[in-house]
């Protein structure tokens, strides 16, 4: 049940869970672009560094179990609060380890907030879309998606600068926590139903089951294109290694502006028919860069692909927030745990393939997802908005 206080105005509640969006994005991107240094710092070379950092989607699938315990019980606000603190915390920590044991454990923790934190913020997200006639779930993850550029931006200038990893975590940490107490208090109050606080962490039901299958095709999409997008433009295509990086920046441009745009393409075509053309959009992308091993034809398929994932996780988790007999908080967690396997297991098999075929054959095999997609969004039953003015 959603209680939203008489003072809080709808704009306000807005521009507070924007900035946890916000602190979200950062916080992750400001890590990760001191892994080098870290790396150089504990001596890892990259078979360690890669064993290293599976601490934090170790951190973040076991916890899933306590986030939909924690969230039938208590507002998704203080959920969400207590996971920005120790979010906070922890990409601070990481910049004063000595040890690789406790990089591990940092690390672990590190995942484990951001999932209390990223879940509960989502489930916030659907409270705060309750308030407005038209979606805005969409932009918010565009909020994230800036703050990451934001966050390597200042990452570069801090390295070029030569200020060490422990002032520069530390000092975005600080000013994170105090952008998260100030806003705190405009976010909405949001209890799960009565009857969801007896149980504890359960298993997604078959409604839930579609969704997160969903998620699962577009996370591991996206996850597919973190890790390989700019080794595959060098490899399959014969990219020099800078226009390999242009073309990821290009892939990440494009699912940013998707996310700012997808609010009111949602408005006026429905949620269905815009999952479906992100389906068909990530199916297209990827198999133009399989099928067609040119740099730029890859890069423009690698586009599409960013349109096509930029808005299929906000759209789905807020279609799941809507079940009936199920809150959002719950709702997103049973929806996560399927769908964040699709970053743990598809990028690997990418490798598995590569190894035993070549890069094309993997991308190629990728887009399978954008037809799980097309497929799963039949089987959905979803609202459709009615289309709002412009």
């Amino acid at each position: 049940m959603d209680d939203v206080p008489a003072k809080l105005s709808p704009r306000n509640a807005r521009i507070a869970i924007a900035v946890f969006f916000f602190v979200s994005g950062f916080g992750f991107a400001s890590w990760a672009s001191r892994i080098p240094s870290i790396q150089q710092h504990l001596q890892l070379n990259e078979a360690e560094l890669g064993a290293v950092l599976f601490a934090m989607p170790a951190g973040l699938m076991l916890t899933l179990p306590l986030t939909g315990f924690l969230l039938r019980r208590f507002s998704s606000r203080y959920v969400m609060f207590g996971g920005a603190m120790l979010f906070n915390l922890m990409m601070c920590l990481v910049g004063f380890v000595e040890h690789t044991w406790q990089l591990v454990t940092v690390l672990f923790f590190f995942g484990s907030s951001r999932n209390l934190f990223n879940i509960s913020a989502n489930a916030q997200s659907i409270a705060v879309q309750a308030m407005f006639d038209r979606t805005i779930i969409a932009s918010l993850h565009g909020i994230w998606s800036t703050a990451g550029f934001a966050a390597g931006a200042l990452g570069t200038l801090a390295i070029s600068a030569g200020l060490s990893t422990h002032w520069h975590l530390l000092g975005v940490s600080v000013v994170l926590t105090s952008l998260c107490c100030y806003f705190f208090k405009n976010s909405v109050h949001q209890l799960p139903a009565p009857h969801e606080r007896k149980g504890s962490f359960v298993l997604p039901n078959r409604t839930m089951l579609k969704f997160g299958l969903v998620c699962f095709a577009s996370m591991a999409c996206e996850g597919t294109m973190y890790d390989w997008a700019a080794i595959y433009l060098r490899k399959a295509t014969g990219a020099a290694p800078g226009l390999a990086t242009a073309g990821y920046a290009i892939y990440m441009a494009a699912m940013t502006l998707g996310r700012f745009s997808g609010d009111q393409v949602a408005s006026r075509i429905g949620i269905r028919s815009m999952l479906t053309y992100s389906g068909a959009l990530m199916l297209t992308g990827l198999l133009l860069a399989a099928l067609v091993p040119n740099t730029y034809i890859a890069m423009l398929g690698f586009i599409l692909v960013g349109f096509g994932v930029a808005c299929v996780v906000p759209m789905t988790f807020s279609m799941a927030g809507k079940v009936p007999n199920m809150s959002g908080g719950p709702a997103i967690a049973a929806v996560s745990t399927v769908g964040y396997f699709g970053f743990l297991i598809v990028p690997p098999v990418v490798g598995f393939v590569a190894e035993a075929l070549n890069l094309r054959w993997s991308f190629g095999l990728m887009a399978l997802l954008g037809l799980l997609i097309l497929w799963m969004v039949g089987k959905l039953a979803i609202e459709q908005p009615a289309p709002q003015r412009v």
